[in-house]
């Protein structure tokens, strides 16, 4: 007959303790044995855990890791980190029992011993480890120690001290450098001269072509959005140079070779300034009252005399088409780029403040950009309120060429709108005499005058309509 390790009576004990008041000597034994058998299994399993640990010493944590392998539910309160330090207590001859002894604490030590510090809550945060190879420099990423920091600085400080340590010629290195060839800066060096270079207007259109067509100019594409950023920040009172970057910036969004999308943000902030900048050309002033109307009706800003055109107009044109050819082209690769230049372009007309030639090339990039609906949607709600900024221009002497500059930008603006006019009907405007009024109450005195003067009947019916919808 086989004998089991496991004692018998401790079966009897627990069926005992879950109701079973009697159990055959046959069931007895086969439970037992069962029980050596999982005991066993547990421990050969355990063991494997040991040897592999490199360790002499079974620990609990092998016993958790053989009955999860074993698919056994784990047993709870044994995650001790410190060993169990085990009693032995006789309960009569040949029956020791083994308890783990109960560790004895002061509750004046307790009460006493300072609170553990709160621990932090896990938290989860994204930020760029790298960014075109270059790490930033935040709190999230490590940063490298340059000894050279920690060396005393200052008149008085000892050289031998670093030269000592090797750290007498430190020089700091960007992760990445961005090597350009010595043809590629010959090329540069000539383009940005070339550009500026008013004497000589075959080398300007020399390098406007260059930059349109040539496709080994991508490596330079970094290097003139920087130098037309520059030139346009500090020029600002040089029209020659302003029109230069403008078209400079044009013949790079021609150039089909060239991938701009990453740029278009870069883009942007110079065109704009040259759109709707408040002081575009040299302080001058205005020609007198009685200038011939070709110098008043001319490309551009103030002169200095009668014989000098209004000529930042002309750099704010070609600044508007720019801004109109970015939104078409980069729209769809730049999220809200459009959406943002109009809502810029709406508030730099809308400003009392502003002169009229930001108001000017505002309002021609705005009716570039959002077409006959944009102008519908957003200009003509506020014509009454543009009203008197005109009257007040065409009464001032000195404003009045520009005012009217703005007011016939205005009624163009409002030509686009016969877009939006669904078919002719037979009874159409006759008489914009008796309309007058009520134009005047929906866009303001001026205008109105000027669509009932010039026979506008088309342009009038969409204003009334469209007034009546809102």
């Amino acid at each position: 007959m086989s004998t089991s390790i496991w004692n018998p009576e401790n079966i009897r004990d627990v069926a005992e303790s879950v109701g079973i008041a009697s159990l055959s000597d046959n069931i007895v034994d086969e439970l037992a044995r069962d029980v050596d058998f999982r005991l066993a299994q547990v421990l050969e399993e355990a063991l494997k855990f040991m040897r592999h640990g490199k360790r002499t010493t079974l620990t609990t944590h092998d016993i958790s890791h053989a009955l999860k392998i074993l698919n056994i539910e784990p047993l709870y309160g044994y995650e001790a980190t410190r060993p169990l330090r085990f009693g032995e207590a006789s309960l009569g001859p040949g029956q020791p029992l083994y308890y783990v002894e109960d560790e004895e604490l002061d509750f004046e030590k307790l009460i006493n011993a300072p609170l553990p510090k709160v621990p932090r809550e896990v938290t989860f945060t994204a930020h760029w480890l790298a960014v075109e190879g270059v790490q930033p420099s935040i709190p999230q990423n490590p940063t490298t120690v340059n000894h050279a920091d920690l060396l005393p600085k200052g008149p008085n400080a000892n050289q031998h001290l670093a030269a000592a340590n090797g750290l007498d010629n430190v020089s700091v290195k960007p992760l990445v450098k961005h090597v350009l060839s010595k043809e590629s800066q010959e090329l540069f060096a000539k383009l940005s001269s070339a550009l500026v270079d008013e004497s000589n207007p075959e080398w300007q259109n020399a390098a406007l072509a260059s930059i349109q067509t040539d496709p080994g100019i991508h490596q330079l594409t970094t290097y003139l959005l920087t130098f037309i950023a520059e030139k346009v920040t500090h020029s600002m009172k040089n029209l020659f140079v302003l029109r230069q970057m403008m078209l400079a910036t044009n013949a790079l969004l021609s150039n089909q070779a060239i991938y701009l999308d990453p740029y278009v943000a870069y883009m942007v902030p110079p065109v704009l300034t040259c759109c709707t900048g408040k002081h575009l050309g040299p302080t001058t002033h205005l020609p007198p009252s009685n200038a011939s109307s070709e110098t008043l009706n001319g490309n551009g800003a103030n002169g200095t005399n009668s014989t000098i055109p209004l000529a930042h107009y002309d750099v704010r044109d070609i600044a508007a088409s720019i801004l109109s050819k970015m939104c078409l082209q980069y729209s769809s690769s730049n999220q809200g780029l459009k959406s943002r230049i109009a809502r810029i372009c709406l508030r730099q007309f809308l400003d009392p403040n502003k002169p009229l030639g930001t108001h000017y090339g505002a309002l021609n990039a705005l009716q570039l950009i959002t077409g006959a609906e944009g102008i519908k949607m957003l200009v003509l709600p506020n014509l009454k309120i543009y009203d008197k900024l005109l009257k007040d221009a065409l009464a001032d002497e000195v404003k009045r060429p520009e005012g009217e500059r703005v007011l016939a930008l205005i009624l163009k603006s409002l030509d686009s709108l016969e877009k939006l006019r669904g078919p002719t009907r037979a009874n159409g405007v006759a008489n914009l005499e008796s309309l007058k009024e009520r134009l005047t109450e929906r866009i303001g005195e001026v205008v109105a005058e000027k669509i009932v003067s010039s026979g506008r009947s088309s342009v009038a019916q969409v204003i009334l309509e469209a007034d009546l919808s809102l």
